[in-house]
């Protein structure tokens, strides 16, 4: 085994990388979970804006195109998890797993034609002499467009949740829907325009995944990261700086893994390949030791409206 192989800046720069689509995927999750819906098709919101991404971005050579559509395709699926949860009142567990078996099957049938073709991808931004700084340049100023627009969407939604009144009133909506609603304020369209938010996040973390880091069109491309995205969710106590250290946790157990195994490492490439799962679960199990830890208290609760 060679580690002098493995050079340290260029792994915490992909590290920055492979943390994105997740980072994307749960912060609006977290956005979602704090109105107080449980939501658990990331995966299947995921794979569709995945899958709607490549196929525009191809059509057209635009990956910037490809993410708007992956966006709207994200929120469309969203959308209806919300109509069948907030106004038909079905099960959010239930619906939540039905979502993501949908947009696995919706994700295989549209992104049939394009297996094996290759997409226009994000070209990384000129940020002029700050990329040719010293180790620093390389980790902060080297990267594509989405990895510093994942950066701002955490900044954006710790000041909205903190700061705003609409963040004030979303929080509220999550803590007590019912005292919520008898002041006044509209449970489920707070609530709606929460899942539309979380669903388009999650589908521009699938495009992520699809025109930047396998910028290519395989089936069940996602392969789980919409699982561990609600897992950094609960990880992160439902707050957003911490969201962004599990995602980046997680990427970097995922680098590293896959860095070992060029540098040959005497262990299976099965159980580095795992790696990154077995970490998130036993973080996991250690946070579920600690007992409550700041679950929105109408979380997965159904809402009835009294007038």
């Amino acid at each position: 085994m060679d580690l002098t192989s493995i050079n340290p800046v260029l792994l915490v720069a992909s590290l920055m990388v492979a943390a994105t689509p997740i980072l994307l995927a749960a912060i609006g999750e977290l956005v979602v979970e704090r109105a107080g819906v449980l939501n658990l098709g990331v995966e299947g919101m995921m794979i569709t804006g995945a899958v709607v991404g490549f196929a525009i971005g191809v059509n057209t050579g635009s990956p910037a195109l490809g993410f708007v559509a992956a966006a709207a395709g994200g929120a469309a699926l969203s959308l209806l998890f919300g109509l069948l949860t907030q106004y038909l009142l079905s099960n959010q567990v239930a619906t939540g797993l039905a979502l993501t078996l949908f947009g696995l099957g919706l994700s295989s049938l549209i992104g049939k034609p394009y297996e094996g073709i290759k997409s226009p991808t994000l070209q990384k931004l000129d940020l002029g002499p700050l990329g040719d700084l010293p180790i620093v340049g390389p980790i902060l100023f080297g990267h594509d467009p989405m990895v510093y627009v994942s950066l701002l969407m955490v900044l954006g939604v710790w000041w909205g949740l903190k700061h705003t009144r609409a963040g004030l009133i979303l929080r509220a909506v999550g803590e007590n829907h019912d005292a919520a609603h008898a002041l006044g304020y509209k449970v489920v369209r707070v609530r709606m325009a929460a899942i539309a938010f979380g669903g388009a996040s999650a589908g521009l973390g699938g495009a992520y995944i699809s025109l930047v880091r396998v910028p290519q069109w395989v089936e069940g491309l996602t392969a789980g990261a919409g699982w561990i995205a609600l897992a950094i969710v609960v990880f992160a106590s439902w707050r957003p700086w911490r969201a962004l250290l599990g995602a980046y946790l997680f990427g970097g157990v995922t680098v590293l893994q896959l860095n070992l195994q060029a540098a040959g490492l005497a262990i299976p490439v099965e159980y580095l390949s795992m790696s990154p799962y077995v970490v998130t679960i036993l973080v996991l199990v250690l946070i579920s030791a600690r007992g409550r830890h700041g679950a929105p208290g109408s979380l997965g609760r159904i809402f009835h409206s009294t007038g």
